[in-house]
């Protein structure tokens, strides 16, 4: 490992799913502090262990995403931990369900929006408001290659609130880049998650379809989203700005 988050403190939402977990582990390999936010605290307490078990600094702090009041108190907690935010990545989200446009129940409709894109915009807000008062910052969105790509039916929630979050964080780096806040996004495509399988289907039946459905044959392991999430949010990066990074196997190619 490079080091290149060496003394810097990282905040990662949805830290309980596969892509926040991931990441979070490999912020702290690379030498961040890590608030791991979500609302599973088994999962979360699993994810600080294995952090700590590597000699790692670690913390979870339980959020509600669309609750900006708990998004406000997850930033404080960051900064009273560990004395200051460098590095945000906003990954919670929900897939809600598959239906047609005209079936989908405005209930579902509703909470799928309220995390996958409120939740972004409130963490987004409290992430910049400390981050452009002392010195600036990174951010990185988990939006989805499902959204300003690619299409599958059904989904239309899930597709609408990515594709919204894609918009937003070009919206928000514009906004923020004179302030030192350096905004991006990450699209992945089908991850090795119970997401990507396909209701009464095993997970060797997933992978068999892969073959011929991805160009690349495989769906993602959530480390493959990770390291491209902490690249975006590395000095290596620097001169990237509101982008929505695709990392899909070629299937928008």
């Amino acid at each position: 490992m490079t080091g290149r988050f060496a003394d810097k403190v990282a905040l990662v939402t949805g830290a309980s799913g596969v892509v926040g977990r991931a990441a979070a582990l490999a912020y702290a390999r690379e030498g961040a502090a890590v608030l791991v936010a979500g609302r599973d605290a088994a999962r979360l307490a699993e994810v600080v262990k294995l952090i700590e078990d590597g000699g790692g600094k670690a913390s979870a702090f339980i959020v509600d995403v669309t609750s900006s009041a708990d998004v406000a108190a997850m930033v404080t907690a960051a900064v009273s931990r560990y004395g200051r935010l460098d590095v945000a990545l906003n990954a919670a989200g929900i897939f809600g369900k598959l239906a047609p446009l005209a079936d989908y129940d405005e209930d579902t409709w509703d909470d799928v929006l309220a995390v996958n894109l409120t939740g972004v915009y409130l963490s987004m807000k409290h992430e910049i408001a400390h981050m452009r008062a002392h010195g600036g910052g990174t951010i990185v969105n988990v939006a989805s290659n499902m959204g300003a790509h690619w299409r599958l039916a059904g989904a239309s929630a899930y597709a609408a609130s990515k594709a919204a979050v894609s918009y937003l964080t070009r919206a928000a780096a514009r906004d923020h880049i004179a302030d030192g806040v350096r905004v991006n996004a990450v699209s992945p495509g089908p991850i090795d998650s119970p997401m990507s399988t396909r209701p009464g289907e095993t997970r060797a039946e997933r992978d068999e379809r892969m073959k011929t459905g991805l160009p690349i044959g495989r769906v993602a392991a959530p480390e493959e989203i990770a390291a491209a999430a902490l690249w975006l949010s590395s000095p290596e990066s620097s001169f990237v700005v509101g982008t929505d990074h695709v990392v899909d196997g070629g299937a928008t190619a």
